[in-house]
């Protein structure tokens, strides 16, 4: 499997040419992650966000303010996207700030912790600056286009150390955008083949979270279907810069940017050598084939694509059961 193209094609090849948007950005992330700690668990309110079960609280709204507040006096002609506010228009110079001020929202309205903020700058499409600040715990893991990936007790491994694959298959992650209805037969098939094929298929209801977990090398790999652009940038430049290989489902070289519609924002990422396993979990699903699957019958991989040539079924119909609608 070809490793990432080299990072440092594109938009600003020298890292330090964006120095003052990272620092920028950081700082703004830090900031906003102690707010959102000072009044975790007890002190916000909340609401539903749509008609399929998300939620916002006024710590998103503050959080977002305080944010594109710091980005806003720093980079006044930018373009701001905000998860809560939407778009604050630009000069059109192409510059993009994406913020997430709380992806975890589901979770902290339940009391779990597992919450985080992100931020990234995007030149046209292409992730250049990525943040992701973890309140709870006060740790913040970046990255600089070409210039790596940093955490808490500095640069991140390239890629993170390798592991032995467990018998029982690897430790995953999976997130799909807000748009994918709870009884999509895609995500549902996709969803139910990962678990059998997996040790334990994480469903964190924040997705820059598993990009963190990822880049740290906690998790063997992260499977999105049609996932949200909002925090698609940051934890996918962080995982990149880390290490870690990205790829449509077809095996194609996935940018992480947030342009287009979110079929296009399919992925699998994991460690190099660990992609073409990966990949061989993903590609009955990849463009091209979705429309031969269903809920009701969950592929199995290149033994079942073998088989199903052969005129034959290595296990018969998998009932797939798509009760919910996780979001991440």
């Amino acid at each position: 499997m070809s490793p990432n193209p080299d990072p440092s094609s594109g938009p600003s090849s020298s890292p330090a040419g964006y120095a003052v948007e990272h620092r920028t950005a950081v700082g703004a992330a830090e900031e906003a992650g102690a707010l959102l700690r000072s009044r975790f668990p007890d002190g916000f309110a909340a609401r539903s966000k749509g008609q399929l079960g998300d939620v916002v609280t006024d710590l998103d709204v503050a959080a977002e303010r305080l944010v594109v507040g710091r980005i806003r006096d720093r980079f006044p002609r930018d373009r701001i996207l905000a998860e809560e506010s939407g778009e604050l228009a630009g000069d059109g110079g192409g510059r993009t700030w994406l913020i997430d001020p709380l992806d975890g929202s589901n979770n902290v309205v339940i009391g779990l912790p597992v919450y985080v903020v992100g931020v990234a700058l995007c030149v046209d499409d292409t992730p250049v600056v990525g943040v992701v600040h973890d309140p709870m715990t006060g740790r913040t893991w970046s990255a600089l286009r070409g210039g790596g990936a940093q955490g808490p007790g500095g640069r991140l491994a390239a890629p993170p150390p390798a592991r032995p694959l467990s018998a029982a298959g690897p430790l995953l992650a999976w997130t799909q955008g807000h748009a994918v209805s709870r009884d999509d037969p895609v995500a549902c098939a996709l969803r139910h083949s990962l678990e059998l094929r997996s040790r334990r298929l994480l469903q964190l209801w924040a997705p820059l979270v598993a990009w963190a977990m990822l880049a740290r090398g906690d998790i063997d790999g992260f499977i999105g279907y049609r996932a949200e652009a909002i925090d698609l940038p940051a934890g996918a430049l962080l995982a990149r810069e880390a290490g870690i290989s990205l790829r449509h489902l077809d095996g194609a070289e996935f940018g992480g940017g947030f342009g287009g519609p979110d079929t296009g924002r399919s992925f699998v990422a994991g460690r190099p050598e660990m992609l073409p396993h990966l990949l061989g979990l993903v590609s009955p699903f990849s463009p091209g084939t979705e429309g031969t699957h269903t809920a009701e019958t969950a592929p199995t991989g290149p033994a079942a694509r073998r088989s199903s040539a052969a005129g034959t079924s290595p296990s018969g119909p998998t009932s797939v059961h798509c009760p919910g609608r996780p979001s991440a």
